[in-house]
């Protein structure tokens, strides 16, 4: 090599082709290898290294090895290397939204108004407009326009093509979505946060998520693919980490177990959990923690949690650039045809400032579209999704019986023990059902207290008049991430961009911590506005649960918008909603034969097929 770099007059630098920080991982690196051939580890052979060396070396260790002109070599390298992912990507958004005579911001604001007006015939409200005011100053400041604008057009040719679309998630906190058509909640009359959304602190890209028809989703995506070109817009990637069921299957086959005692083991180990099976876990299942097998499968899974497991692609994140994407990151041919990916993590790109279009498939939104379309073509009804009659006290009454198969969000058996409990009577209502029956307000003792008081079983009461208007709506008991956030404003002093990194510590802290900061921070701000400590100290242990999956107030309102909705059709046209469920499988939690079932409990007259009439989907017939 010398004689080589010396003819070619190439330098040579010292390189040590490391794969472990230590030696003493080189058994897990053997494992991975197996893993990611799919054989054990005793059959691997010369796939695995033939020892250990490939590790970090300290640089006495390396002066040893390498001659000392190698060795500089490395040091003049890094010296060279300037690069900064933050400073030196120059990410820009697409031009090609905007027309000629406006720019960005004039153009936002002309779509902005038009959705006024469509949305509010006599004009938007005094605090509408404010609103809009507002967060077209914020946009504007942030530079967040083309965002926007590519979000409307996405929307806009799903529309024109007669998908079901709906903006969710952080989006309805948003009028300027409200007006732009992405989401149907209007945000000045629930009252969120939209520091949820945006904010000056967070100086990081809006991420709005819309579901599409999930038969039709594919449409969108080659539209986005097409106006934009592959080489402009790819799909974000996602890297799993291993968990503790997931990282014993793989270490329990790596080592050549026999399949059934691999899926056993996997049972000591919870689905969601973060960790190695525990000895007395091991021994309630017959297993010998003690064994050499087993205390290596419990040591190596123990190493493999947490670490990625492989590159994914993303349900339907798209990036969107000004330039190639190649220029910012590295992009590669999805396996399926006509898709190309990024291999970033779709979290980097938040800390990078891309810009992020979730385009999401929701088999729901298929099923209401088809029965739709099923009682307009039979001339039984002509309704759209914003026409269904709000507030049917028939639907709530079904709703409350827990009369739910098939429907959107509330059909699943635990919703299903809540809802009678419950007794939803208004939107709202519904609101606060999608989101009660998840882990965080669980974890974080929300439920019983709410039930409680919505009886009348327990008086609601409040620790100050600021704190009435958050909590009003759920009875003193804070159930969503924005009550959440507006407590830590109101109560403890955050501003809004501060309350917006509560949220993400609280989505992240069993994975990586940084929940403690905000305790210190949360007390002693209450404190001094007059709380009590032990009220301080019981808002963060339910902040803690909201890391246990907390719903955020924008989300549950968009699924319940669509609960709403599918409840009404099983209630009125039960027949159509039975053919639309059947005929988008598959979805949901029920097969087609449960369907059929419910709705021959329900007196409906189920035909069998007959190759004369019947067509491929499930059609309504006349009883004439």
């Amino acid at each position: 090599l010398h004689a080589a770099g010396g003819r070619l007059g190439l330098p040579l630098v010292a390189a040590g082709d490391v794969h472990m920080h230590v030696r003493g991982r080189r058994a897990l690196q053997d494992t991975m290898t197996a893993i990611r051939h799919h054989v054990t580890v005793a059959e691997a052979g010369h796939l695995l290294f033939p020892n250990g060396e490939r590790h970090l070396r300290s640089r006495r260790a390396l002066s040893a090895i390498y001659p000392g002109d190698l060795l500089a070599e490395t040091v003049r390298i890094a010296a060279r290397c300037r690069f900064d992912l933050r400073k030196d990507l120059r990410y820009q958004y697409p031009h090609e939204l905007v027309p000629a005579g406006h720019d960005a911001s004039s153009w936002l604001r002309h779509l902005v108004e038009e959705g006024a007006r469509w949305r509010w015939a006599e004009g938007p409200s005094p605090r509408a407009r404010e609103l809009i005011e507002k967060e077209l100053a914020l946009v504007a400041e942030l530079g967040y326009e083309s965002y926007f604008l590519t979000v409307h057009d996405i929307v806009r040719f799903a529309r024109s093509r007669g998908i079901l679309c709906q903006g969710r998630g952080s989006a309805a906190n948003s009028v300027i979505c409200y007006t732009l058509g992405v989401t149907e909640i209007d945000p000045a009359l629930m009252g969120m946060l939209f520091e949820r959304f945006i904010s000056r602190e967070r100086n990081e890209p809006p991420d709005i998520d819309i579901d599409f028809e999930h038969e039709r989703r594919e449409e969108v995506l080659q539209y986005v693919f097409e106006r934009y070109g592959r080489e402009r817009a790819a799909l974000t990637a996602v890297a799993p980490q291993y968990r503790g069921r997931g990282a014993v299957r793989d270490v329990g086959r790596a080592l050549g177990l026999p399949p059934d005692m691999v899926a056993e083991l996997a049972t000591t180990v919870g689905q969601w959990s973060g960790q190695a099976p525990l000895p007395d876990h091991l021994r309630e299942r017959g297993f010998d923690p003690d064994s050499p097998v087993l205390r290596r499968l419990v040591a190596l899974t123990a190493e493999l949690v947490g670490m990625p497991r492989h590159l994914s692609q993303h349900p339907g994140g798209f990036v969107i650039s000004e330039r190639p994407l190649s220029t910012l990151v590295p992009v590669e041919n999805a396996a399926m045809d006509g898709r190309t990916v990024i291999q970033w993590d779709k979290d980097d790109l938040d800390e990078l400032g891309l810009m992020k279009v979730d385009c999401l498939a929701l088999g729901m939104l298929t099923a209401v579209r088809k029965t739709l379309e099923l009682l307009r073509d039979t001339g039984r009804r002509d309704l759209t999704l914003a026409t269904i009659p709000i507030e049917d006290k028939p639907t709530y009454d079904m709703i409350s019986r827990a009369d739910t198969i098939g429907v959107f969000q509330i059909e699943s058996r635990a919703q299903m023990a809540m809802l009678p409990r419950m007794q939803p009577e208004t939107f709202y209502d519904l609101v606060i059902q999608v989101a009660i029956v998840r882990p965080g307000p669980i974890q974080g003792d929300m439920v019983h207290p709410y039930l409680r008081r919505r009886r009348g079983e327990e008086p609601v009461d409040y620790p100050s008049a600021a704190l009435q208007a958050v909590l009003e709506r759920t009875l003193g008991v804070p159930l969503f991430q924005e009550q959440v956030m507006q407590i830590a404003i109101v109560a403890a002093g955050y501003s809004g961009g501060q309350a917006d990194q509560l949220r993400r510590s609280m989505a992240a802290w069993k994975r990586r911590g940084g929940l403690e900061p905000h305790r210190e921070k949360l007390t002693q701000g209450m404190l001094e506005r007059g709380y009590t400590r032990e009220y301080a100290e019981r808002i963060f242990e339910q902040i803690k649960g909201f890391g246990d999956y907390g719903f955020p107030e924008s989300h549950a309102a968009s699924f319940a918008l669509l609960a709403y909705a599918s409840s009404w059709l099983k209630c009125h046209e039960p027949a159509a909603f039975a053919c639309g469920l059947i005929n988008s499988w598959p979805m949901g939690f029920y097969s087609p034969d449960q369907i059929l079932q419910d709705a021959r409990r329900h007196g409906l007259r189920v035909l069998p097929v007959d190759v004369r009439h019947s067509a491929w989907d499930c059609s309504l017939e006349s009883l004439t």
